[in-house]
């Protein structure tokens, strides 16, 4: 029986005649310009977008698909992670552990595991146990632990060759998120996103574990930025960077989302647009430094992180081929960012219920609706704090035009308090609570890049916000989970018809395509038939 919560899709992998090259280094061109089937990083493509060019499987043989192995990874923990296929080989990942397995058989190969370590933030992710997907270069696998070491692993043995310390656990630090490998440097970020921590974003040498930069997400006092922050907030401003971002190996720039500020729900101490939190950063990937920024939320009170992924498209858009990021942002709106320079093109609802904002301005500015600021008796605003969209992927399929995403029409209460930062505990300065609305639900949507416009949409759709991403194919279908019944579900691209349904996920190896999901603590893995 399928388990209860399907939490994340790997997109599709393939690989030809794949042996286990136990002598071959990674290179980063493995990982820029995958091979056919293979998944070298968290999204499968530098490019944050989880559409694959694979058309073995497709709208036509969908529903022939059949489960071939499972893997448990044991435990009540339900994975949120994204597995690796390269050279054969499947890298699992879970709290403070990594497993690699035979990616045709689900045998495994070598597993390097820790304890959960005690003394963590007990309401912050890094306690729950969440760990999202590890990275490899060369002959090495790398690892976030929950109390924020980065690890490098033997990609052959899973023997540790070296841990580094990123920032002090018992400052309420913490990691959980995916990293990614840009040229010869390992880019890591931070997590505990409202437990009042100064946001960073890391690079480190693989070989050695040397630090060569770091990007504060939030701006020291005196620094170019702290005049966004008036009131005393500054030093416990939040703004992680728990989601990978992407990389544009052309321009040259890595793109990195950001968090909310703390106090989440109260900005008495922290007025000003807080810089740069609910951002996209665009930096120079060998020095750090930043080239570009937009701020989706300004002064955000709502929980209303960017950390959704940047997704990099070259398409056609307003009469001329452009380099675009977009991204279905948790404050209502879907976004088309020009990434080399970060100027708006346009920005547009993709959910209904939005009482925040009327629109956004040419300046990218959001035109404010009153009462913007949060209540001590409560505010009802939406979306609510889970936001219109949150991290799990979304993607675009460059031959329908449309850009997938899991989208949440849900309201809250917001109330702000007057608690101050301690550590060993959250950093909300207030509470919330959902509010039930007509015509809530999750839904799956698929927008026209060109408008922004919803041209099809699944109601109805179980599970929290943050249960299922999506993947598109260059068959024709989006993949999804449904935790309606524990369903895993193939849908039409151009028209949202239901292909077929299951309880499993998907990959492929030796010239055949797979289908692989993550649900509950197993990894589930389906093919066509022999």
């Amino acid at each position: 029986m399928m388990p209860s919560t399907i939490r994340f899709l790997l997109a599709i992998a393939m690989a030809a005649g794949v042996v286990h090259a136990q002598s071959r280094q990674i290179s980063f061109d493995d990982i820029a310009r995958p091979k056919p089937g293979e998944w070298p990083s968290y999204n499968g493509h530098l490019s944050a977008n989880r559409h694959s060019l694979l058309t073995q499987i497709n709208a036509k043989n969908v529903a022939t698909l059949e489960p071939k192995w499972i893997h448990d990874i044991g435990g009540a923990r339900a994975l949120q992670m994204t597995p690796l296929v390269v050279d054969g080989v499947m890298y699992v990942a879970a709290v403070n552990e990594v497993r690699a397995l035979d990616a045709q058989s689900g045998k495994r190969l070598w597993q390097f595991a820790r304890p959960q370590t005690p003394g963590l933030v007990p309401t912050g992710d890094p306690a729950s146990g969440i760990n999202r997907a590890i990275a490899v270069l060369g002959n090495r696998v790398f690892l976030q632990t929950d109390h924020a070491h980065l690890l490098a692993l033997d990609r052959h043995t899973g023997q540790l060759l070296w841990d580094v310390e990123m920032a002090d656990y018992r400052q309420n630090y913490g990691a959980t998120g995916a990293l990614l490998i840009v040229n010869d440097l390992v880019i890591a970020g931070i997590s505990t996103g409202d437990e009042g921590v100064r946001g960073f974003l890391d690079a480190y040498r693989p070989a050695t574990g040397e630090r060569v930069w770091r990007f504060w997400t939030v701006p020291a006092r005196g620094e170019p930025g702290s005049e966004t922050w008036i009131g005393k907030a500054l030093e416990h401003g939040c703004a992680t960077t728990w989601l990978t971002g992407s990389y544009d190996p052309e321009a040259k720039l890595l793109y990195w989302p950001t968090g909310n500020p703390c106090p989440d729900y109260n900005g008495d101490e922290r007025k000003g647009d807080n810089l740069y939190t609910s951002s996209v950063v665009a930096l120079d990937p060998t020095t750090g430094k930043l080239r570009w920024h937009f701020q989706f939320t300004p002064h955000d009170l709502h929980d209303w992180d960017a950390n959704q992924p940047p997704v990099l498209v070259d398409a056609a858009f307003q009469g001329r081929v452009r380099k675009l990021l977009i991204v279905a942002n948790r404050n209502g709106f879907f976004y088309v960012l020009d990434r080399l320079t970060g100027r708006l093109l346009m920005a547009e609802p993709f959910v209904k219920n939005i009482t925040w904002a009327s629109g956004i301005g040419t300046d990218g500015r959001p035109k404010l609706l009153p009462p913007y600021d949060n209540s001590v008796d409560g505010t009802q605003t939406c979306p609510s704090v889970s936001g219109a969209a949150n991290w799990p992927s979304s993607a675009f399929n460059p031959a329908t035009g449309l850009f997938y995403v899991m989208a949440s029409e849900a309201c809250a209460v917001y109330r702000k308090n007057g608690d101050w930062f301690e550590l060993g505990k959250s950093f909300y300065g207030g509470t919330t609570k959902n509010a039930t609305i007509a015509g809530g639900g999750k839904f799956l949507r698929a927008l026209d890049l060109q408008t922004g416009k919803v041209v099809w949409e699944i109601p109805n759709i179980g599970g929290g916000i943050s249960a299922s991403g999506v993947m598109s194919t260059a068959g024709g279908v989006v993949f999804y989970g449904d935790n309606t019944g524990g369903a895993f579900v193939a849908v039409d691209a151009k028209t949202g018809q239901r292909l077929w349904s299951s309880s499993p996920m998907t990959f492929a190896i030796g010239g055949k395509q797979y289908i692989a999901a993550v649900a509950g603590s197993q990894v589930r893995i389906f093919g066509l038939p022999n």
